[in-house]
């Protein structure tokens, strides 16, 4: 596709005590609000939010709309707590962006005539091994104890390939999209985390984005199916270094990262035949880097970009200085608080604040997108 829409649902995570509920959510209901910048809030479950943004015509876009829902949030928030001091109750609330049950759904614009199934055959493979350069990082409990994992998500997906997205977590759903035109429809992709870095977003729908554009154009690629991409996507997810064996379903067995290095060569190759754009060059440019530092086992390079590598220099800081296991409840706590998007308390935004992670957006582009849609587009509404 020549033009693509692209769209984020991220579900978030609160903490309160049950009499401050009210006070955050008021009337929103399942259905949600439609939001003036297009977007849409709603509630998923109780204690669970979620924002999606209206359908954006650019990735920087997405990434900028994708930070103006944590903005929105947290003014009410605020509100919420203004409200509880005022009643003078002993309370506060938190909203953390945390990978809580339904994670993060990306949609992809794409055309209705593309078979689905060839393009299911070259995402699942990559989607499987993403994790690898934009997972938001967890520590995780196992039967062998305390974890750092890449991505929560990779813990929770049950299916490959689902028409419903409620009694199981998919790679892809396939629901249909009425909103879309005649000849198009979306591709819900289900596997992501909710990530803070905007960097991190930018790579996550840059490279898939690159991705679905091959398969749209039916650019030659190597089979790279997975014999079983729900025991490897678990496998991967327990694996910092990129090194965990999985086997594909023609019996030969390559490693997380050589996976990865096949999907970035050839998407480089059909850029260079299209002629990369500014964003098209800064996801290939920071892909390469992502896998050269995982590679090298040097993070200190992508450190400032890649959100489960700042999570985890973080944390294993914090160890080191108070001498603690990573199994101690003060690394969990460390590990959620990491996600909070008040920016006054966020381990997060407090390292935004030093400089200590990179920005792809502006704060006056985000303030502006609370309440303005992206530029004219058939596809503006979220919904």
């Amino acid at each position: 596709m020549d033009a693509r829409a692209f769209g984020l649902r991220n579900t978030y995570s609160v903490a309160c005590p049950d009499e401050a509920e009210r006070r955050l959510f008021g009337s929103l209901v399942a259905s949600g609000v439609l939001l003036r910048n297009g977007g849409r809030l709603r509630l998923d479950t109780v204690n669970q939010p979620e924002y999606e943004t209206p359908d954006c015509d650019s990735i920087p876009g997405l990434v900028v709309h994708d930070k103006a829902g944590e903005r929105i949030l947290e003014s009410v928030l605020a509100d919420a707590n203004r409200r509880l001091r005022e009643e003078s109750i002993a309370a506060e609330i938190s909203v953390f962006k945390s990978g809580a049950s339904s994670g993060c759904q990306e949609s992809y614009l794409i055309s209705r005539h593309a078979s689905f199934g060839r393009l299911a055959d070259i995402l699942i493979p990559f989607l499987v091994t993403r994790q690898l350069i934009c997972g938001a990082g967890s520590v995780v409990q196992t039967p062998r104890g305390a974890a750092y994992c890449l991505s929560r998500q990779s813990e929770r997906i049950s299916g490959g390939i689902s028409s419903v997205a409620t009694r199981s977590r998919p790679l892809i759903n396939t629901r249909d999209d009425s909103r879309a035109t005649p000849g198009l429809r979306r591709l819900h992709v289900t596997v992501g985390d909710p990530t803070m870095s905007e960097t991190t977003t930018l790579l996550k729908a840059g490279a898939t984005d690159l991705v679905l554009r091959m398969a749209e154009t039916a650019t030659a690629l190597r089979d790279l199916t997975l014999d079983n991409p729900l025991q490897a996507i678990a496998e991967i997810s327990r694996d910092i270094t990129g090194r965990s064996r999985v086997r594909l379903a023609n019996g030969r067995v390559m490693t997380a990262l050589d996976i990865q290095r096949e999907y970035l060569a050839r998407a480089r190759d059909y850029a260079d035949t299209q002629g990369p754009d500014a964003t098209s060059a800064h996801v290939l440019g920071l892909w390469e880097r992502a896998l050269e530092a995982i590679g090298t086992g040097n993070l200190d390079t992508v450190a400032r970009e890649i959100d489960w590598v700042t999570k985890y220099r973080l944390i294993e800081r914090y160890r080191a200085a108070s001498n603690l296991p990573l199994s101690a409840p003060q690394v969990a706590q460390t590990d959620l608080a990491y996600h909070d998007i008040n920016r006054d308390r966020g381990l997060y935004y407090r390292l935004q604040r030093t400089g200590a992670v990179a920005r792809a957006t502006r704060d006056i582009d985000i303030f502006e997108a609370k309440t303005t849609p992206p530029p004219s587009g058939r596809y503006r509404q979220a919904g």
